[in-house]
């Protein structure tokens, strides 16, 4: 049976099961807001009071629909930091009933990682999905005052940071091109500022982070790990207000409110460094002529044409700008735009529609004693995705549709300036390819204790001319080229990616959980550094280079105490994966016409368990978690072909963070990290010729950096006017202890015993305090 055809059958399928409808059974649908500002609420939880099994949550643009037989009910709605909302409703028809929440005068206290609903964790069928809350984030003590909800991340089970003075994060094994990362479905290919000390993401413009790591849903794809799934705030609809904050390093201002009231508003946050301005005050001419800084900016508007249409358009453009005196100049940055259409199409079916554009490029100038010369290189898409959810009864929500997308990937040219420039241009064609995925997804709830979610994703990938296209042998030689006209197909691959997951209820605290995953990756990030570099490039799959595909296997625990007050789980994982990729010694990755011949291709896995203890509410809370893991390779041309620790490998990894309300205004909280310290090759030995000493190496990734660990404390006082004026201020220790962790460590000859070497350490921070004033009116 050909794949197309198997598709269509699980379409059909899902056709027959979304059509069993009662014929007495009618339907309740709608949007929940925030009444205060006119925000939908993303898992929002609706209910019919006392009809047992008839409940939802709202989607990411907070719509629900829930159809039961024909009668008299209260409809329920909860949210947490909301008051409960009951309305009564008569169902002898479709209706439509919007709702508007009220905020509760006083909240509860919240931990940065929350459920849309209190047992979520145990009654939800997805598998090692966590939501960060942006609020209560601030909390936490940051490095040099600077908000960051990727650091925020990385202190889950399973997620591991790059390490300091990077922004990229490992994902149960996986490198960090193995994540999507999606703002407003626009996907972000670098999502650091300063060279990976801060991200690209202005907490200030973010209304909801989730953050997919175990079975991925069948609507997203294209990386083997996870999905990162950022939405931008909409705007307040009711009234104008202005936030924004002042920190040593930087700076940022937001503002929100109506274009036209209760219908459409508007969101415009900005964010700028001014490290360089002190530059400015150095007696060194150089230093002053050198720059250091980056900016982003978010903006967002939306307009309800009515009560079924509605249309948002956003935006993020962000740049980092390095550069010294006139000799070297260095900026990368991302630009988004996303245009999407929310259709109600009738009481059962919900519309998205979004129209994606994303671009990534960095430009490296030298300007030096004749070598006068730019390096360019960028990954554009052009993206159309359409979504359909069709909620069928309240046994039966599908989701299908499909995406479809353009990519154009400069791998990085050299281009002279100037007429007595000693550098020669140098041109690696440029690469095209469209990618292409359809989808189908039944939630299903079986009975009170079985909740099943299966689907499937199918997926193609083009690689497209114009441009000369080369096969290598093993050695890497080119045995074979090929030239191909402008959107000619050069190679076409299809994957077929089933998703199943299932939850059985023990109790109605506690339940297991299993599931399986497929996912393939088409896009591919060259890079030898163990923690990444903005000029790290992407090439596209090919003859040579096959998509890299991931079977995981997934079984959980979970269970909450004292009324949801307490939440533990653990999660094991099997992550089996295909066509992984690896480097030659000394590969060459920049400006490099060839790249593929510095490729070596085999097989990947990863393994281990997640354990996670949280406190939800009460002056004092927090959580612990705890990662057990093993990752390895086993590559062709490395280590004789052996299995070997990959370099994403963090054996333990330990993260406890704790909050405590001192009184109405003073929080103080508290972060301690510890993980097991990066896999990296040694120099086995050294050898001299001519003079000059050189180190040869043997296994690769045999041995360790030293362990990290990390204290950080924090403390914040908040006042909140009668007015409603807020203002904060946010003090922070990062590095507490002053542990000078490594950053790298190098090889050299000792100045004073040239027949020693010596292993030298570089670290980033020692202790590092920071004072940021905050404020919202």
């Amino acid at each position: 049976m050909s794949k197309l055809k198997l598709l269509f059958l699980l379409l059909l399928l899902g056709s027959s099961l979304v059509s069993q409808a009662q014929k007495n059974n009618f339907t309740v649908s709608g949007t929940i807001k925030a009444q205060s500002s006119g925000e939908t609420l993303i898992g929002a939880v609706v209910k019919i009071k006392d009809l047992k099994g008839a409940g939802t949550v709202t989607n990411e643009y907070g719509f629900y629909s829930l159809t039961v037989p024909s009668g008299s009910y209260e409809l329920e709605v909860s949210y947490i930091g909301y008051e409960l909302n009951t309305i009564a409703i008569t169902l002898d028809k479709n209706i439509t009933q919007d709702v508007d929440m009220v905020e509760k005068g006083k909240q509860l206290n919240e931990v940065v990682v929350k459920s849309v609903r209190e047992d979520a964790n145990v009654s939800r069928t997805e598998m090692g999905v966590m939501k960060l809350d942006v609020k209560t984030a601030n909390k936490l003590p940051v490095i040099m005052g600077e908000r960051d909800i990727l650091k925020t991340m990385t202190l889950m089970p399973g997620i591991s940071s790059a390490g300091d003075g990077n922004s990229g994060f490992y994902v149960r094994g996986g490198g960090p091109d193995q994540n999507l990362i999606l703002l407003d479905e626009a996907p972000v290919y670098n999502a650091s500022h300063l060279l990976g000390f801060f991200s690209t993401f202005n907490s200030d413009a973010i209304k909801d982070v989730t953050v997919y790591k175990g079975t991925i849903p069948a609507e997203f794809g294209g990386r083997l790990s996870s999905v990162l799934d950022i939405q931008m705030n909409e705007g307040n609809n009711k009234k104008y207000h202005v936030s924004g904050g002042i920190g040593l390093i930087s700076s940022k201002l937001s503002v929100e409110g109506p274009l036209q009231k209760g219908k459409s508003s508007f969101l415009i946050s900005g964010r700028r460094t001014y490290a360089d301005m002190f530059l400015k005050l150095s007696n060194n001419e150089n230093l002053k002529n050198s720059k250091l800084y980056f900016y982003d900016l978010n903006a967002k508007v939306n307009y309800k044409i009515n009560d079924k249409n509605r249309i948002y358009l956003s935006g993020y453009f962000g740049r980092d700008v390095l550069g010294f005196d006139n000799i070297f100049g260095f900026d990368w940055g991302n630009s988004t735009a996303t245009l999407r259409w929310n259709h109600i199409v009738n009481s059962k079916l919900f519309s998205n529609t979004s129209a994606i554009f994303s671009d990534y490029r960095y430009n490296i100038g030298i300007t030096n004693a004749g070598f006068n010369f730019d390096i360019k290189s960028k990954i554009q898409d052009w993206n159309l995705k359409q979504e359909f959810t069709y909620y069928a009864n309240t046994k039966h929500t599908v989701k299908f549709g499909f995406n479809t997308i353009h990519h154009t990937i400069e791998p990085g040219n050299i281009v002279a300036k100037g007429a007595n420039s000693q550098v020669n241009n140098t041109n690696v064609e440029d690469r095209f390819a469209w990618e292409n995925a359809v989808f189908v997804a039944d939630e299903w709830k079986v009975n009170e204790k079985i909740k099943l979610n299966y689907g499937l994703r199918a997926t193609s990938f083009t690689l497209l001319g114009a441009g000369s296209f080369y096969t290598y042998d093993q050695e890497g030689n080119a045995t074979d080229s090929v030239k191909y006209q402008s959107g000619e197909f050069a190679k076409t691959y299809f994957n077929l990616e089933p998703r199943v997951s299932i939850n059985y209820m023990l109790t109605k605290e506690s339940s297991i959980k299993a599931g399986y995953s497929r996912s393939a990756q088409y896009l591919h990030l060259m890079s030898n550094s163990t923690t990444g570099n903005p000029t790290d490039l992407w090439i596209p799959s090919s003859e040579n280079v096959k998509p890299q595909v991931a079977d995981q296997y997934t079984l959980g625990y979970y269970r909450n105490f004292n009324d949801n007050k307490y939440e533990f789980s653990a999660e094991v994982y099997y992550k089996d994966m295909q066509n992984q990729i690896d480097y030659k010694n000394g590969a060459q990755l920049n400006v490099n016409t060839k790249i593929e011949s510095e490729l070596l291709f085999g097989v990947g896995r990863a393994y281990g368990i997640e354990l996670f203890f949280k406190k939800r509410y009460g002056r004092f809370n927090g959580w612990v978690g705890y990662t057990l893991s093993r990752t390895e390779r086993k590559i062709n041309g490395i280590n004789n072909g052996d299995w070997y620790v990959s370099r994403y490998d963090r054996t333990h990894d330990v993260s406890a963070v704790a909050m405590y309300d001192l009184t109405k205004r003073w929080t103080i909280s508290a972060i301690w990290v510890y993980n097991t310290g990066n896999a990296v090759t040694y120099p086995a030995g050294k050898y001299n010729i001519d003079g000059q000493t050189y180190f040869y190496y043997t296994e690769r990734n045999a041995s360790r950096m030293p362990a990290y660990h990390r204290l950080d404390l924090g403390a914040t006082y908040t006042k909140v006017t009668k007015k409603g004026r807020e203002s904060s201020w946010a003090f922070s220790i990062y590095n507490a202890y002053n542990r000078f962790n490594p950053f790298s460590i190098a090889f050299e000859q000792n100045a004073n015993n040239p027949q020693q070497t010596q292993a030298v350490q570089t670290s980033l921070f020692g202790i590092v305090p920071s004072i940021t004033y905050n404020f919202k009116f």
